[in-house]
């Protein structure tokens, strides 16, 4: 009995488990993406052996609890026990509570809600009158893969179990008569984002078989089927069943927000009233981040009805929920205690690194903040452009440089001014034409000026003289087989827009449907440049046709509030304000033309002064404006990334020069890079603070941005917690560099975006923040894991690499430890987010599942040092370089590969880049390399 204990309260029992948990979890990810929500959740999430298994978790570790007696370092007992706490509350959840969907139309009294959970449900009718009814909670594994899915893939395990698990042959007993019903097929199928299951049965009643098909979607009430048998009509449903509520709800009004001028909401709200069974009654507004909570139940705002006359509400009766905020609780104070604790692991490893004052500083990292993934595009038509109304006489110039010499020289106060006028975004946001000009460059071209021009410069001339512009060599282009098709030479970086055309003709109308109407898993590099020429284009011609300027307010649309370009004011508009506007654009324009800059600055300030009048409930500030031009003049962002890849590389070599040649005293080179770095971080954090007062909300919602804040933690790490190790700095600014240069990515929009309504909350800053900072201390782990590996190549007859090695591999070990910290206590307060926001802490969501995957696996590594074959620093080392590809899995894998929602995957997946391949190999080749000098012990 001891000898099985001995194994049951083992590491390498814990280690074991914790694989199968994290294992199972990633593959169920793959399978939801292929079979649907619910064969995920059959096979894995809501199977008996994953539960198993953390049950065994569970008493594994409370038996390790007990023999290491834990109570006695509270810290380390407090976030330990507290994954106990965690696990009974969501065993309580799971089965004592339920959830379910109300709807109601405004104005109308609803006390019923349909079930989340499906069911299989049995009506019978006699002809006597007679009726019997039974229902089976059941959730089906999909049998084969879902319409549209890759039909190569190997799915004969899935298939397998999904039939063994689905199986069932039911008899009904009544009336003397027996009723049997049996399991044939179930399959899933998927239209854009909307899941559909179909279930096969065979109903046998009186000899008689039939075969039927149950369409049946989890959530939403399912379509009956009715059977006549002659004496006995059967009734078969698959899907929600109705609950009844202990009270009522009636909606008085539902109200939506949307952004000005745009269709995105900005914020939706039911007012509701609350007719309790006591007779009271109660007035409440329900909208996304505030719950209304009745007795045991919840309701959540979750959507509304297309009309925009009846709302959506989840409900959630969760009796667990103070056992696990109780643990969510305990966690958090143990993980951060525990930093602070003089018996941690963490300040045993500091105090090995005779460097205390690491951990006087942990205090900071309450401070850090990071993101997660929104995007905007914005909606384009083109139109006619306002010059082309009239005749005007123009200057002829012999080339475009003529030209270009001419804007240099006469329109940058004139272009300056219009890019402090006010645009409207499709998506709603109010932003200076300043910021627009640039993101229609930056399209273009990939650049923010050419030609020794501003953005704003030559979109002003693009939209005054577009007969010139159209043969400037402005669009980007990579390829060289499209440049092959163009007839363009094969050095050439850019083309003229005109370059496209030939008698009239779009000559790449064939080329780019062949490429949109090509699978994105079989699209090159030639079909994808097509697509980016094709849109870059579409730009070019929209701006030609000032079509991108929504800057004219309408005085007659107050519901809206949405803002016309030059040509649809000047058609849309009535009485006196249509008579004004035109005046002004004509008048701007010709000017323009003309080169009459004195009075094209008069027109401005007339433009300016009108959408101050008209549109001064939603337009900016002077001071917004003239902040966001500030901000896009400093430019910091690319700029930093050149720094931190030059100071990388610098760095990089200087640390290995210092290492290796053990002569020299690093002291003075690790200071004048600490002082670098900590410069280059004080612009990272001031560019992070500025973009936070333009956008108003932190800067971390979306991709571009959330880049920009795991190389802001990266450099964080380094900069304040291991700024005494030259190897650790250098680590911190390749990390920055890596995820600075993938920010600026042309396929990365950095665009400053609005909000949806559920990101409209005091969680995202805390919630997102925590969790993205914990990718920082991860990427350099893996950094730093790199370079030790590097070092155990080379440290046969070299023994002072030995203390290099075991030194920063403690930097490492730290690095791991605030990292799992910060993810896990990030992580658990998305649960509370999402508990508070939409009823429920976990709903398996891939993003949610691969950062659960990220935790387990380096929790896995931080606990590796306990089994005594695994405790030295090649171990430790390998697997912080190999558990980094959770995180980036967790980042880019789901975004692109996972259907979610967090996810921008739609349909087939992208093709995994050739560098992650290339990257790969590299990363095992090195391990492979280092492992012959593995023995070195901690």
């Amino acid at each position: 009995m001891n000898k099985i204990l001995d194994i049951l309260f083992s590491f390498k029992t814990t280690l074991t488990l914790l694989a199968l948990l994290a294992v199972g979890a990633g593959v169920a990810t793959f399978i939801e993406n292929d079979y649907g929500t619910s064969t995920a959740r059959v096979l894995v999430y809501d199977n008996l052996w994953y539960e198993a298994v953390l049950v065994l978790t569970s008493v594994n570790l409370m038996g390790i609890i007990y023999k290491r007696k834990m109570w006695r370092q509270k810290a380390k007992f407090l976030f330990h026990s507290s994954f106990v706490l965690i696990l009974i509350g969501a065993a309580v959840t799971r089965f004592a509570g339920y959830e379910g969907i109300m709807q109601i139309r405004e104005g109308q009294t609803q006390d019923l809600m349909y079930s989340l959970n499906p069911y299989l449900q049995i009506q019978i009718k006699q002809k006597d009158g007679s009726s019997f009814y039974k229902e089976y909670p059941l959730e089906f594994a999909a049998s084969t893969l879902r319409k549209g899915m890759d039909d190569g893939y190997n799915t004969g395990l899935v298939e397998y179990f999904a039939q063994k698990l689905n199986n069932f042959d039911y008899d009904l007993k009544f009336n003397n008569k027996n009723l049997n019903l049996k399991y044939i097929d179930y399959t899933v199928s998927k239209k854009g984002k909307a899941e559909m299951g179909i279930l096969s049965v065979d109903l046998t009643l009186n000899g008689v078989t039939k075969t039927v098909r149950l369409p049946g979607k989890r959530g939403q009430k399912g379509f009956p089927k009715i059977e006549d048998f002659g004496d006995t009509i059967v009734t078969l449903e698959y899907g929600s069943k109705l609950l009844k509520l202990p009270f009522s709800i009636k909606l008085n009004d539902f109200q939506l927000d949307r952004y000005p001028g745009s269709m995105s909401p900005s914020s939706y709200a039911s007012e509701v009233t609350v007719n309790e069974e006591n007779g009271k009654s109660y007035d409440y507004r329900i909208f996304m981040n505030r719950t209304l909570h009745q007795g045991n139940f919840l309701f959540f705002q979750s959507s509304y009805d297309p009309d925009e006359k009846g709302t959506v509400l989840s409900v959630n009766n969760d009796p667990g929920k103070w056992p696990t905020y109780a643990g969510y609780f305990f966690l958090t104070l143990g993980l951060i205690l525990n930093l602070f604790s003089k018996q941690s692991r963490f300040w045993i490893l500091a105090n090995k690194l005779k460097n205390k004052n690491f951990a006087s500083l942990l205090l900071a990292l309450s401070l850090s903040f990071a993101a997660s993934n929104l995007h905007a595009e914005e909606q384009q038509t083109t139109t006619q452009t306002p010059q082309t109304q009239h005749q005007v006489v123009v200057k002829e110039y012999k080339n475009p440089k003529e030209y270009m010499d001419m804007l240099k020289k006469d329109s940058s106060a004139v272009a300056n001014k219009f890019g402090t006028l006010t645009v409207q975004s499709n998506a709603g946001r109010m932003k200076p034409v300043d910021t627009l000009d640039r993101e229609i460059l930056l399209k273009l071209s990939g650049k923010t000026s050419m030609f020794d021009l501003s953005a704003d410069q030559i979109v002003l001339g693009m939209i005054s003289r577009p007969e010139i512009w159209r043969d400037v060599k402005m669009i980007k282009i990579t390829t060289p087989r499209l440049k092959k098709f163009l007839g363009v030479d094969s050095s050439r970086k850019y083309i003229a827009f005109s370059e496209v055309f030939k008698d009239g003709k779009y000559i790449l109308a064939n080329e780019i449907n062949k490429a949109i109407t090509t699978k994105p898993s079989d699209r090159g590099t030639y079909e994808k440049d097509v697509i980016r020429v094709d849109e870059r284009l579409n730009i070019a011609y929209m701006t030609y046709n000032a079509n991108l300027l929504n800057i004219f307010p309408n005085p007659n649309d107050t519901k809206s509030s949405k803002w016309l370009n030059p040509v649809d004011a000047m058609q849309n508009l009535q009485g006196r304000a249509q008579q004004a506007v035109e005046t002004m654009i004509r008048g701007f324009i010709n000017t323009i033309i003309i080169e009459d800059w004195e009075n094209a600055g008069k027109y401005l300030d007339f433009i300016y002064s009108y959408q101050r009048k008209v549109g001064g409930n939603i337009i900016p500030s002077e001071r917004q404006i003239s902040n966001e031009i500030l901000f896009n003049k400093i430019d910091i962002f690319p700029k930093l990334t050149l720094a931190y890849l030059l100071v990388g590389f610098i760095l990089l070599v200087t640390s290995f020069v210092v290492v290796f040649n053990p002569k020299i005293q690093p002291k003075k080179t690790t200071l004048v890079a600490f002082v670098v770095l900590a410069i280059l971080f004080a612009a990272h954090t001031f560019g992070m603070g500025f973009r936070w007062v333009i956008s108003g909300h932190a800067p971390w919602t979306n991709t571009y941005e959330s880049l920009l804040y795991i190389s802001w933690s990266a450099v964080f790490a380094g900069v304040v917690f291991f700024r005494k190790s030259l190897l650790a700095l250098s680590a911190a600014v390749i990390v920055a560099a890596i995820f600075m240069f993938t920010a600026h990515l042309t396929s990365i929009d950095p665009q400053i975006t609005n909000l949806v309504p559920v990101l409209k909350s005091y969680w995202l800053t805390i919630h997102v923040s925590v969790l993205t900072a914990s990718y920082g201390f991860f990427g350099l782990s893996a950094i730093i894991g790199f370079m030790t590996l590097i070092l155990f190549i080379f440290r046969k007859n070299r023994p002072h690499l030995d203390e290099t090695i075991k030194h920063i591999t403690y930097i490492n070990e730290m690095s791991l430890i605030i990292g799992l910290s910060a993810i896990t206590i990030g992580n658990f307060l998305g649960g509370i987010w999402a508990n508070e926001s939409w009823g429920r802490y976990w709903g398996w969501d891939p993003k949610e599942t691969w950062a659960y995957v990220s935790i387990v696996v380096y929790a896995i590594v931080i606990h590796l040092r306990f089994v005594k074959s695994l405790n030295n620093p090649f171990v430790l080392t390998t697997a912080s370089v190999l558990a980094f590809s959770t995180i980036l899995m967790t980042y880019f894998g789901v975004n692109f590969y996972l259907s979610g929602m967090h996810s921008y995957a739609t349909g087939d997946p992208v093709p995994i880049p050739m560098w992650v391949y290339v990257v790969t190999t590299f990363v095992f080749i090195t391990i492979a390399a280092a492992y012959k000098n593995r023995d070195l012990k901690a």
